[in-house]
């Protein structure tokens, strides 16, 4: 059973960069044709899919957010991460990190946390 667990600071200054990790455990980023992904979802809206990385390291980001979203990996830790810099209220969400055969369908999901951009 694959397990994924964000963390990561809860709250962030306007202006900075938001950055958050994800530990895989149960499974590996690298098996072969899974997708590791961050998605987002801000209060009283929908879920709303930030970028992946795949297997094999290649990433994918959502055209709205790809100029300032990074997603990387530590596969010696098993781990991916997102980080989002300039980061104004806008971006207030949970943030989830999941898993799955594609990009837009996940076998699995960590528990979310939450992020509060603020002074």
């Amino acid at each position: 059973q694959v397990q994924l667990q964000e963390s990561g600071p809860g709250l962030v200054k306007p202006s900075q960069t938001l950055s958050l990790t994800c530990t895989v455990s149960g499974g590996s980023i690298t098996t072969n044709y899974y997708y590791w992904t961050w998605i987002r979802q801000p209060p009283g809206k929908g879920l709303e899919w930030m970028g992946t990385i795949s297997y094999d390291g290649s990433t994918y980001y959502s055209p709205s957010l790809k100029s300032h979203t990074s997603i990387s990996r530590d596969t010696s830790k098993n781990q991916f991460s997102l980080q989002l810099s300039s980061v104004t209220p806008e971006d207030t969400a949970v943030y989830y990190c999941a898993s799955g055969a594609t990009m837009t369908y996940f076998n699995y999901w960590g528990q979310g946390t939450q992020v509060t951009v603020s002074s």
